[in-house]
């Protein structure tokens, strides 16, 4: 119950936490491109941080490195393979759609598309509390800090297309909602599934080291102002210690042994077999 609680509690916290950026591009003073300045190269020191110090040491572990290096790949090609049919498919509506509902229909792809996004993330999420409360809340400041310059682009291209600050914020927190989805669909399934660990570590750094290198380093590079990309980097080196220290202290203060239900009823059942087997023997 204890580890339920406390993916309830980080998948909601962080689902608000990540909408921050939005919300301050509604009613604070800063512009969406001065905001994913900063966020964005924070967001990519977060990820890698989460993906090379904590998942890929934890799963090389207690699993074969070469099976390790193959999922990491395995999972980097899918979420390219998956990126790669969304964009296709938002792309061809919009040179497709000539009428009038052009407008509505772009901004329900983006609704859309962030909403998919999200209940991506929670999967992520999810499977890391399936490993240990410390991993999943690992996982889940590394997608927060991923998710905040995302809701920034997303929030700005709702606004550009005429939608009322009120309603923009009320759309974009229903569609965070998808993250805790995702994240109590896989704990709920998973803990009841055979699934091995540092797999389920390898996929995750997989999809965190592919956002990172196709989405958000890339932008960092295109920053055409030296002044500006040296703070960039400062900052990327920033996110990395930021969740190098959070790791240190969620693997020091939180469980680390996983408590999905799976193992809980295996290790129950070899507790009564062993019961029995001494009782047998006392007899």
């Amino acid at each position: 119950m204890n580890d339920w609680l406390l993916l309830l509690a980080a998948a909601t916290i962080g689902s608000v936490v990540s909408l921050i950026g939005g919300v301050y591009l509604l009613y604070g003073k800063w512009g969406a491109a001065k905001l994913q300045r900063i966020a964005v190269p924070f967001a990519a020191g977060a990820l890698l941080a989460a993906a090379f110090i904590d998942l890929l040491p934890e799963a090389l572990e207690e699993g074969d490195g070469r099976t390790i290096s193959l999922t990491v790949l395995i999972a980097f090609l899918f979420f390219f393979v998956l990126e790669r049919t969304l964009t296709w498919y938002h792309h061809h509506h919009e040179e497709s759609d000539t009428s009038h509902t052009h407008g509505r229909r772009n901004t329900s792809l983006i609704i859309i598309g962030d909403t998919l996004h999200n209940f991506i993330d929670g999967l992520a999420i999810g499977a890391a509390f399936l490993v240990s409360p410390a991993t999943g809340v690992v996982t889940t400041l590394a997608i927060a800090a991923h998710e905040i310059p995302q809701e920034i682009g997303d929030f700005g291209l709702l606004i550009s297309k005429g939608m009322r600050k009120k309603k923009v914020l009320l759309v974009n927190l229903f569609s965070a909602l998808a993250t805790v989805v995702g994240a109590v669909l896989v704990f709920g399934v998973g803990g009841e599934l055979p699934i091995p660990q540092p797999l389920l570590l390898a996929a995750i750094a997989g999809f965190f080291i592919y956002i990172a290198a196709s989405d958000i380093i890339p932008t960092i590079h295109a920053e055409p102002k030296r002044k500006v990309a040296n703070i960039q980097t400062a900052v990327l080196i920033a996110g990395v210690v930021f969740v190098g220290i959070t790791t240190t202290i969620a693997h020091s203060y939180i469980p680390h042994e996983s408590h999905s239900h799976g193992e809980h009823g295996h290790e129950e059942d070899q507790h009564h077999d062993e019961h029995d087997h001494d009782s047998k023997h006392t007899h």
